[in-house]
């Protein structure tokens, strides 16, 4: 018998298949809640983990993320964001998924053996540079193969499973332990597990942007703004971070060349772009600091 708490069976899964829909639903619902909880424990190694990531990014270095099968989801799917969502430059992330980005609707299982082809994706893995490494079990051969050829190549390994003792936990400087309760559906670790994945990738990724200046008062100030709804979210974010109106919003975007940080330096009195771009420079890119430097 499997002894990995991913690969036990829950305590309510007897008879699963023969009861009332409602039920096993609800039976769903509730490991979800639970696994959301996983989270709790880990947070100072979510804390560290961020601030490394936040280093190598304000360092010139990449974050690599690491994963196979359905943990390669949550994993892509958190570096797919940060363009988007903080302006985070496709030029320091990337993806290495066992098999490739999926562009279909199969997913073939055996890619998570296959290693080969790593220490060539890998190849330019420096000290600067974070690997984001996840894992239902910990052991699965792609992801523990990607943080030992990173860490012997002197990069930092955040490595997220949810089997305590790991090897990929082992292999880990900041090793964040999710301690999910076995699956409703045994070993479906898009469920619980991936629930968890999913929370702990938010908030290590939310945590590097607030670590970088890229988050003020709960709003996104480095978004970039290239579609009709993040162009609206700026102008909302630019009124209220400046306490503006929204005409003097948008002419100060328009000033600031989509930059939103800089359009509310300039709603808040900065002279220009340049001028803007000079005052975040000093602060490192924290725009508190930096509005503090306006007197109006």
């Amino acid at each position: 018998m499997p002894t990995a708490a991913t690969e036990q069976l829950h305590t309510k899964a007897k008879d699963l298949d023969v009861r009332a829909l409602s039920d096993v639903a609800l039976i769903l619902a509730q490991s979800q809640q639970a696994a959301a909880q996983a989270a709790l424990p880990a947070i100072d190694a979510i804390c560290s983990g961020a601030l490394a990531m936040a280093r190598a990014i304000q360092t010139g270095g990449t974050l690599h993320y690491a994963a196979a099968g359905s943990s390669g989801l949550m994993a892509a799917a958190d570096a797919l964001e940060l363009g988007g969502t903080f302006s985070i430059p496709a030029t320091q992330l990337r993806i290495h998924m066992a098999g490739g980005l999926p562009v279909g609707v199969e997913m073939p299982g055996d890619t998570e053996d296959d290693i080969n082809g790593l220490k060539r994706d890998l190849a330019g893995v420096n000290s600067t540079d974070v690997i984001i490494g996840v894992s239902a079990s910990g052991t699965t051969p792609f992801t523990v193969e990607a943080a030992r050829l990173a860490k012997r190549r002197g990069a930092t390994v955040i490595g997220i499973a949810n089997n305590a003792g790991s090897e990929l936990l082992n292999l880990s400087d900041h090793a964040i332990h999710l301690n999910t309760a076995p699956e409703v559906v045994s070993g479906s670790t898009r469920m619980g597990a991936g629930t968890a994945q999913k929370i702990a990738l938010n908030m290590l990724s939310t945590l590097m942007a607030i670590e970088l200046g890229h988050v003020h008062d709960g709003m996104m100030v480095n978004l970039r703004a290239d579609n009709i709804k993040l162009r609206a979210r700026a102008r909302h974010i630019v009124a209220r971070a400046a306490n503006v109106a929204q005409d003097a919003a948008a002419t100060a975007i328009e000033a600031a060349d989509g930059n939103t940080k800089c359009a509310i330096l300039i709603a808040a009195g900065a002279q220009d772009l340049s001028d803007a771009e000079r005052r975040l420079q000093i602060t490192s890119g924290k725009l508190r600091p930096a509005l503090q430097t306006i007197t109006k």
